[in-house]
């Protein structure tokens, strides 16, 4: 049996399990499907995807995360809040400023006293269009800011950025209408993206103040996306839309976002457990 804990962010919902504790599939290929049975809303857990937290070599601790449809992804911005909270409040961790190994490199955290709030530094975007990366022989030049993207008939005005993992920013009037069942399919394995993408749809409150709708690649959309909403916030404010901190609105909630002078990116928002149980291991013949 494999424990496991349920916690969310926002909404954003994962499986956490833990390699300190619980023996985990060696085989990469096992841990896809596992992430693919336990996010099942149906048969499953039901998640937007599965994250270990296991130990590192460079940093307090080491999280892997794998979307729901078993793609492994570089970063979550809502799933590493998550595991501050657990690695504290389980005792793998003792300090309240841990950094994180990462596939999207180093992170740090300040978790709050009671640690159900906990600030993340995101580290810098990147705009550099090979780095992000987008297929340079459609997207020329040093940055993709407010340029048209052709998808599903008509040209959007994009712009992209890394936050460690892939975005693609739209703003827009009105996002509640937007059929992004349709939408983000079209985005995601668009040619542009050789990754895939993550697709903010934006809509601009005030000058402090963002709406967004999130379509992630490997789980479709999401209630919320702590790198979308970092992505998101930083294209407003690269385009002279906002201030250099605001709330971004998501339907699972808030998130604060600062991009500071130093170029680092800060997203602040919840942690919660919802419950824990004992998944049945592969081999183990259970249902």
């Amino acid at each position: 049996m494999m424990h496991f804990v349920k916690m969310h962010g926002l909404g954003n919902d994962y499986v956490y399990m833990d390699g300190f504790t619980t023996a985990l599939p060696a085989d990469d290929e096992e841990l896809k499907k596992l992430a693919v049975a336990v996010s099942d809303r149906h048969r499953g857990i039901g998640s937007d995807g599965l994250i270990l937290i296991l130990p590192s070599s460079v940093a307090d601790i080491r999280m892997r995360m794998f979307n729901s449809d078993g793609s492994e992804s570089e970063m979550c911005g809502n799933g590493i809040r998550c595991v501050g909270r657990y690695a504290l409040t389980r005792g793998l961790i003792s300090r309240h400023d841990p950094t994180v190994e990462t596939g999207a490199g180093l992170r740090h955290l300040e978790i709050s006293k009671d640690a159900g709030m906990v600030t993340v530094d995101m580290g810098e975007p990147e705009w550099v269009p090979a780095r992000i990366p987008l297929n340079t022989r459609l997207a020329e030049g040093e940055d993709f800011i407010r340029r048209p993207l052709r998808v599903d008939g008509r040209n959007w005005e994009v712009t992209c950025l890394s936050v460690g993992n892939p975005h693609a920013v739209l703003f827009l009037p009105d996002i509640a209408s937007l059929d992004l069942e349709h939408l983000g399919p079209l985005f995601e394995h668009h040619p542009m993206f050789p990754r895939r993408i993550n697709t903010e749809f934006i809509h601009v409150r005030s000058a402090h103040d963002l709406d967004m709708r999130v379509w992630e690649r490997g789980a479709g959309e999401t209630r919320a996306c702590g790198t979308g909403a970092c992505a998101a916030a930083v294209a407003a404010m690269r385009c002279n839309l906002v201030s250099r901190k605001v709330r971004v609105h998501l339907p699972g909630g808030p998130l604060d976002i600062e991009w500071r002078d130093n170029n680092h990116i800060f997203m602040t928002g919840e942690a919660v457990t919802v419950f824990e149980g004992d998944w049945p291991d592969q081999n183990s013949g259970a249902a």
